[in-house]
């Protein structure tokens, strides 16, 4: 996530994306360009757009100077990477999004690197109670290895997951966040909050054009519904600190990585990605 630190977002402390350097605003990079409206690659003669204002699917790239921080030079990349993006919004969207305060009940929707990363994030954070939900069950035990206190699989129960954690948390979560993506898992995400002080905080990207729908009450009665990119954190800054923390050993990265490919196996990467059969998978050069 950019960060030019002199537009009204970025002097903003509640805001993390940059007017003039965000895949969301109408600058230049939101269409793949550099801020010169150019773009650095080509193939075969042919233009190429930049991907996420990094492009580090490649052996050499150009970033702009909003986009890089300076970290620690002992670092191991080969962790690191993950704070990059997946492990930063799973854990920025618990302390600074959310901002899960101890003793509180805990549901994460998808438990992928996103939501491990919630979960890893919950446990420090000092939820008494951190409940997983996938509906692939051989997630589970690396789940609770990280600091989920139990775990559910939605086509298990008999009924719907919202109804069964409102009735297991005496109505509803402090805190509900989704990692998916799924229109369907936001809604019972934020069914499954509590009905006057539950917080859900929606993470997961859902497919282009696509609108959720709920009662206007659930709102009402008391519920917030958030939404956090890059875990609301401002990335220049919150980066470099978190990898000071990975080196001080404050939480383990390693056990988000399921696979390590060659670059040239990226095809497979995704492949394992889109089956749900991976982590996180870590391209080597």
């Amino acid at each position: 996530m950019g960060q030019c630190d002199q537009c009204p977002s970025c002097k903003n402390p509640r805001s993390n994306i940059c007017f003039l350097n965000s895949l969301t605003s109408q600058g230049k990079s939101a269409d793949g360009l550099m801020s010169d409206g150019t773009t650095r690659f080509t193939c075969k003669g042919k233009q190429i757009h930049h991907f996420m204002n990094t492009s580090t699917f490649s052996e050499y790239t150009v970033v702009s100077q909003f986009n890089c921080t300076k970290i620690d030079d002992e670092t191991p990349l080969s962790s690191v990477c993950l704070i990059g993006c997946s492990f930063t919004t799973g854990y920025g969207s618990v302390v600074k999004t959310a901002e899960v305060k101890p003793g509180s009940t805990c549901a994460v929707f998808g438990l992928g690197g996103v939501g491990l990363s919630v979960v890893i994030a919950c446990k420090m954070a000092g939820a008494s109670r951190i409940i997983g939900i996938d509906i692939k069950k051989d997630k589970f035990e690396k789940a609770k290895e990280l600091g989920a206190t139990e775990c559910i699989a939605p086509q298990d129960t008999e009924k719907p997951i919202a109804q069964l954690l409102l009735e297991q948390t005496f109505g509803g979560v402090d805190y509900a966040f989704e990692c998916i993506g799924n229109i369907e898992t936001m809604t019972s995400a934020i069914y499954s909050s509590n009905y006057n002080y539950g917080t859900t905080v929606l993470i997961g990207v859902s497919g282009l054009s696509k609108t959720i729908t709920f009662d206007p009450m659930l709102l009402i009665t008391g519920r917030t519904v958030k939404g956090s990119v890059f875990g609301g954190v401002k990335g220049k800054k919150f980066v470099p600190q978190l990898v000071s923390d990975y080196n001080a050993k404050k939480f383990d990265l390693d056990k988000l990585v399921s696979h390590n490919l060659p670059l040239e196996k990226i095809n497979e990467g995704f492949a394992l990605m889109r089956a749900g059969e991976s982590l996180r998978t870590i391209l080597t050069f």
